[in-house]
């Protein structure tokens, strides 16, 4: 079975086990694999160029930034040191920030990559250039950055 598809039959069995109000639809399979092979790559270049890389992957309309399709990195303490969509979020502590339900989101993206190397976290967030948070879907990945292990992330909004 390759993997993506083993990926959403494991959240789809996860989110069985919620309670109905936190049950979210993950994003297609198209979508998920698409994020997936994205900050793959952003995690191989982030390792080879460190910071570097960030000026590539502001750029809008690029590979890295297209839609609302953008990357974030986090170092493992929660700092954020980059998002291409919310520069003003670069340099804050953002371990404890809540989403509109309550959810620590940051700290679930380190969970993921520290537990499993990579996966999958579903939150409440503002679409680029929008006020109300739209349910999203993020896949991060571990990586390092200048010797700082962090996580890189991207997500699709699911309306």
């Amino acid at each position: 079975m390759p993997r993506a598809a083993v990926i959403w039959a494991v959240l789809l069995v996860l989110g069985m086990a919620l309670p109905a109000p936190a049950r979210r639809a993950p994003p297609p399979l198209h979508q998920a694999a698409e994020i997936e092979a994205l900050v793959n790559k952003a995690a191989d270049l982030l390792e080879a160029e460190g910071a570097r890389a960030f000026d590539a992957f502001r750029r809008r309309g690029s590979v890295w930034r297209y839609g609302d399709v953008y990357l974030f990195v986090v170092d493992l303490r929660g700092v954020v040191l980059f998002n291409a969509a919310h520069p003003n979020r670069e340099g804050h502590d953002l371990l404890h920030e809540r989403d509109a339900d309550g959810k620590q989101f940051h700290q679930n993206f380190i969970d993921a990559v520290t537990r499993f190397g990579s996966g999958w976290v579903d939150y409440m967030f503002p679409k680029p250039g929008q006020p109300v948070p739209s349910v999203k879907w993020s896949y991060v990945c571990a990586t390092r950055v200048g010797g700082v292990e962090a996580l890189v992330g991207a997500g699709v909004y699911v309306e």
